[in-house]
């Protein structure tokens, strides 16, 4: 495929949508492209070379003062690993 220009994103999303206009490959996480790939509008390539991620993992400083919001991120984020 012959490339001419470039063009950069720092958006995931966007570089999504550029691949769906058909401006070229897009190197962004499988879960958010597994839709399309099954739905036939994009064609996976180089999979042989995929990078493999064991899940995600959070740090944080301390446990005994956790703010409200954190502690909601942490549970759902265990809720997500048990299902």
């Amino acid at each position: 495929m012959r490339v001419s220009g470039q063009t950069t994103f720092n958006n995931t999303y966007l570089m999504l949508q550029a691949a769906l206009d058909g401006m070229g490959f897009a190197f962004v996480p499988l879960d958010i492209v597994q839709p399309h790939i099954e739905a036939g509008r994009l064609v996976p390539v180089l999979q042989d070379w995929w990078p493999t991620l064991p899940g995600y993992h959070l740090y944080y400083a301390n446990r005994k003062h956790i703010a409200p919001a954190l502690s909601l991120v942490i549970e759902a984020l265990r809720w997500h690993a048990v299902r």
